[in-house]
């Protein structure tokens, strides 16, 4: 689309970036920074030596790549060096652009009134370019990696056998740096994808901007738009009402964000790593090839696997619960824009496919997810939750279906998306005002607690009194 309304400006024509967009990501099977520091065959000799090798890598890389991992489990400096290096050049934001983002809230804001009774959760909106949502964004990612990097980093040192922390010794400081370059480079390299390709701050499902903020990007949104069969103002306004619907739930669902961080949590806390292959890393790296070249080093590491976590079935429980909740949040969103939007822009049928198949191509978010906490969004879970929402709103009123978002335990599970039908009975036909007030679920709780352990006591006590007679 050469002419976009709203002020938006066409993208560069030139797709010279598109092959480094590909290739940044890519993964080396060979595993060059395993750990395999127990088992038989096992040589302290060896892993003295590779310890040496490590303390040469990390000495030649200079305080550029150490500083910014002061204090913390992952070197953010890096992380956001690399992201930076990945977006490169990009077109500032004109002040057409920021009017036409606020001209776009303002009416999506105005139709989404009809749609729901979650108020509005916009104060400003705004247009960013790629290192704006970077920066913006990235309060909000330290608060998401530092729970898997720091368990990460616990679980190396206390996982390691006995023979390989004798040999380390002061070593442990160093490959705690590593670590933490590590997860930075795989970090950078994932936003650095994001911040190209993201239409607005809530495009992957995540409150990624300071609250209440609606950002739109106008660059990732012209070279969305362009080729699509869509008039560009129905593009535009249709993602400023998915944006402006993300942050009523956001805003309004005092629960929700904590919720996302927790259970992100609790898959940190049991976070294991596979000590696989320090042969082969011993034998692989040539120190004095990194120290001449360190990119050679941040190829290592963005390709290594090392510190990929082990899954427990603990763990997938907690991703289970989290794809389930982005799930609902997004199905959500889509469905109360549908809503809100059907009578009035015609293509939104089509703009709702179109995202599904932009999810389901596995585009830098999934890829992003996958990297640092192992998840992998289902579009068909979001598919199922859009209709869950629909289902339940044909059965009961916009009131009813969004007094589900009042508490978490009222939330449908991982089940009732396969099941809608039983979900939506307990719903219609179940008394749910006691969680209106949190406080008052949690005494009723204790309550039936009290009374249970009460019946069960009263049953063995009438026992005791029907037992023979002793003389």
């Amino acid at each position: 689309m050469n002419d976009l309304p709203f002020g938006f400006s066409s993208p560069n024509s030139d797709d010279g970036g598109d092959d480094d967009r590909k290739d940044n990501g890519g993964n080396n099977p060979n595993n060059p920074f395993g750990f395999d520091v127990g088992g038989e065959g096992f040589d302290p000799a060896s892993l003295g030596q590779m310890f040496s090798q490590l303390g040469s890598m990390l000495s030649g890389m200079g305080a550029g790549f150490t500083s910014g991992n002061a204090g913390g489990p992952v070197n953010y400096e890096v992380a956001a060096n690399l992201a930076r290096q990945q977006i490169g050049s990009f077109t500032p934001v004109l002040d057409k652009e920021t009017q036409a983002v606020s001209d776009a809230v303002r009416l999506a804001e105005v139709w989404l009134d009809d749609a729901t009774t979650l108020p509005s959760g916009v104060t400003r909106s705004l247009a960013w370019t790629p290192v704006q949502w970077l920066e913006e964004s990235m309060p909000t990612w330290k608060g998401l990696c530092d729970p898997i990097a720091a368990g990460l980093s616990q679980t190396m040192e206390s996982g390691m056998p006995a023979e390989a922390a004798q040999f380390a010794g002061p070593m442990m400081g160093m490959l705690t740096q590593m670590s933490g370059m590590m997860f930075g480079t795989q970090l950078g390299q994932g936003l650095g994808q994001l911040a190209k390709e993201v239409l607005t701050s809530t495009d992957i499902g995540l409150p990624l901007a300071p609250e209440g903020t609606a950002a739109l990007l106008p660059e990732a949104i012209a070279a969305f738009a362009d080729g699509l069969e869509q008039p560009a103002q129905e593009i535009i306004v249709f993602l400023a009402a998915r944006e402006a619907a993300h942050l009523r739930l956001f805003t309004h669902v005092g629960w929700l964000r904590q919720r996302l961080l927790s259970t992100i949590e609790e898959y940190a806390r049991g976070i294991t790593i596979d000590f696989s292959g320090i042969t082969d890393m011993a034998s692989g790296v040539d120190p004095n090839e990194l120290l001449s070249n360190p990119a050679k080093l941040e190829e290592l590491m963005g390709a290594s696997t090392a510190f990929t976590p082990t899954t427990t079935p603990e763990q997938q429980a907690a991703l289970t619960r989290l794809e389930t909740l982005l799930a609902l949040i997004e199905g959500w969103v889509e469905h109360v824009v549908s809503q809100s939007l059907s009578d009035r822009i015609p293509s939104v049928g089509a703009l709702t496919e179109t995202m599904r198949r932009r999810r389901a191509s596995g585009g830098p978010a999934e890829q992003t997810f996958a990297t640092l906490i192992g998840l992998e969004l289902r579009p068909r879970k979001v598919r199922e939750a859009s209709a869950l929402w629909s289902k339940l709103l044909d059965s009961s009123d916009v009131a009813t279906r969004d007094k589900v978002w009042e508490h978490p335990d009222l939330l449908p599970d991982a089940d009732d998306l396969d099941n809608p039908a039983a979900f939506i009975d307990r719903v219609i036909g179940g008394d749910v005002s006691a969680f209106d007030d949190p406080m008052a679920a949690l005494e009723k709780t204790i309550a039936d607690e009290a009374r249970a352990r009460a019946e069960e006591q009263q049953k063995k006590d009438d026992g005791d009194d029907t037992g023979p007679a002793t003389s």
